[in-house]
C-alpha cells in the first residue's frame, strides 16, 4: 500500500514540474513574441498617439488660418475693386 502512494507522489511531483516547465515556457514563448512584434512594428513608419495628436492640432490650426486669410483677401479684392461708373449717354445732336 506504501508503494502505491509513493509512486502517485511521484508522479504528482512530476506533473506539477512539467506543469511548472509548460508554464514557464508559455511565458518565454509569449516574451519573445512580444519582443518580436515590438521589432517589426518599430520597424514601420507608425507614429505615436501624441505625435498624431500634434500634428493634427497644426491642421486644424492651417486650416482655420486659412479661412481667415480667405477672407481678408476678399475683403480687400471688394475694397480695391473700383466702382462701376455710369455709363455716359450721348445728348440728342451731339457729334460722335
Amino acid at each position: 500500500m506504501q508503494s502505491q502512494n509513493r509512486i502517485f507522489d511521484d508522479l504528482a511531483k512530476m506533473m506539477n514540474g512539467v506543469a511548472g516547465t509548460m508554464a514557464g515556457m508559455g511565458r518565454e514563448a509569449e516574451s519573445s513574441m512580444r519582443e518580436k512584434m515590438r521589432e517589426w512594428v518599430g520597424g514601420m513608419d507608425f507614429v505615436s498617439r501624441d505625435e498624431f495628436e500634434a500634428v493634427k492640432a497644426m491642421a486644424v490650426a492651417a486650416r482655420d488660418e486659412n479661412e481667415q486669410l480667405k477672407a481678408r483677401i476678399a475683403a480687400l479684392e471688394a475694397a480695391a475693386t473700383p466702382k462701376a461708373k455710369p455709363a455716359k449717354t450721348s445728348k440728342p445732336g451731339a457729334a460722335s
